[in-house]
């Protein structure tokens, strides 16, 4: 018997969509403040300003959905919770060994879950730990040009440790490691979808997967 059960919340659904709009701007916009390849061709034009401005707006959304996930970590249902993502129980240590196995090709079936495997949850940790210094990384960039405690809070202080330009390298190769996890989370996801049939891929739309009894 097949049964639908509800595993994202809407805040987790809308951080997701958030999180992969912002990414997809602020890569566009990072590489084009990096390495311009659009040229104005008229004195109106103010190509650079208006990149550097969507990229400002997208890293604003993208702190602010990284924040709601975060308290969403201990707000929301079991599947949402920290403990989903920090293998402490028996339970998610045993599914982290046995979905890392199945990766690797050493068992055959992938242990069942509702929410995140254990290998998932491991690894949306580690992205977060990513996500943060992305943006740590860039408010220190920005605190440049904006002066003031604030400023100096969400990463300016980074620039009295690190100067700007090992800075700046950190922030662009960032860009790189979260290019790959979106390409291998997407591939995942799929794959996931087609072997258990629960329907994961749109459970991101609807919250809901369709789990058998």
């Amino acid at each position: 018997m097949i049964k639908r059960v509800y595993v994202w919340e809407f805040p987790v659904r809308l951080t997701h969509w958030l999180n992969f709009l912002s990414i997809l701007v602020l890569a566009v916009t990072g590489l084009y403040v990096g390495s311009p390849f659009l040229f104005a061709i008229h004195e109106d034009q103010f190509i650079m300003a208006q990149m550097r401005f969507a990229h400002f707006i997208a890293a604003y959304v993208f702190t602010a959905s990284f924040l709601l996930r975060i308290y969403w970590m201990f707000a929301g249902n079991r599947f949402s919770h920290w403990d989903q993502f920090i293998p402490v129980s028996r339970e998610r240590i045993e599914n982290l060994f046995g979905t890392t196995a199945y990766y690797c090709f050493l068992r055959e079936k992938c242990p069942h879950v509702i929410g995140h495997t254990g290998i998932a949850g491991a690894t949306y940790l580690f992205m977060f730990l990513v996500f943060l210094a992305e943006i740590i990384t860039g408010f220190a960039l920005y605190s440049q040009s904006h002066v003031g405690v604030t400023w100096t809070i969400w990463g300016g202080w980074l620039l009295s440790v690190l100067n700007v330009g090992v800075v700046r390298l950190i922030h662009h190769l960032i860009m790189y490691v979260i290019a790959v996890f979106v390409i291998v989370h997407v591939y995942i996801s799929w794959h996931n979808d087609i072997a258990e049939r629960t329907g994961l891929t749109s459970s991101i739309f609807s919250g809901y997967k369709s789990i058998e009894e």
